[in-house]
């Protein structure tokens, strides 16, 4: 609970089997969450198990991908603060505190993995990925003129439920490009938001797709199509920016 409002953690999982428990376990020993929501994205075998050992509650999308999994996680939650976080170990739970914090005066905080004093040894953010983040990052921001931002490959966020239903019906991305369309719709929806850093941590197993720096490269071309997207739309009123 947060100044009396329930607080609701979203987390995707597909390959997190070892981690999942301790990761739910640690985002309720917070003291300020509420309920935990795990989208099953046909995640491996034993996974339900794990989760079955918390008080976590676990839904299944079967449409593959980050994309799908996030909305899928949204519409489960039943907080008034809806929290989407990955249970691989990356992202510290006590990061909550601080997003929390800020949405005293803003309705969403995006995280920002990319701070160099906040990446932990071992963590997949090499100079590659780091760069490539803050680039894309940087070039959301010159195009849309809107606050500082710094990472757009960053789960770990926080919104308000009511803003995330008035968003629901405008998602196009199903897959591993949901992120930066979910920044977007929050700027173009005119969501007041701010950027701050959280811990980043080395990852339990392998990611499927920032493990591979071809992969990674291709994501990033994807990005930046999806942005450059918005913002024609946007130039010749095909969407309205309020």
């Amino acid at each position: 609970m947060w100044r009396d409002e329930k607080v609701s953690v979203v987390l995707l999982t597909r390959s997190e089997k070892d981690t999942i428990r301790q990761v739910i376990n640690n985002f309720f020993a917070t003291g300020y969450v509420d309920e935990v929501v795990v989208v099953n994205n046909n995640a491996v075998e034993g996974t339900d198990d794990e989760i079955k050992k918390t008080r976590a509650r676990c839904v299944h999308e079967e449409k593959q991908g980050y994309g799908y999994a996030s909305q899928r996680g949204f519409k489960e939650a039943g907080g008034e603060i809806v929290i989407i976080s990955e249970p691989d170990g990356t992202f510290e739970p006590r990061d909550v505190i601080k997003l929390l914090a800020y949405s005293d005066d803003f309705d969403a905080v995006f995280g920002t993995r990319t701070s160099s004093i906040m990446i932990w040894s071992g963590a997949n953010m090499g100079r590659f990925l780091r760069l490539g983040n803050i680039a894309v990052a940087k070039m959301m921001e010159f195009l849309f003129n809107t606050a500082m931002l710094t990472d757009v490959g960053c789960t770990m966020k926080l919104f308000k439920k009511k803003d995330l239903k008035r968003m629901e019906g405008k998602f196009t991305v199903g897959g591993a490009h949901f992120s930066p369309e979910l920044m977007l719709l929050t700027i173009l929806n005119g969501i007041r938001f701010i950027e701050v850093p959280v811990n980043y941590k080395k990852r339990v197993g392998r990611s499927t797709i920032t493990g591979d720096k071809i992969k990674a490269f291709f994501l990033g071309l994807t990005m930046i199509g999806l942005i450059l997207k918005y913002f024609f739309l946007v130039l010749f009123k095909r969407i309205d920016r309020k």
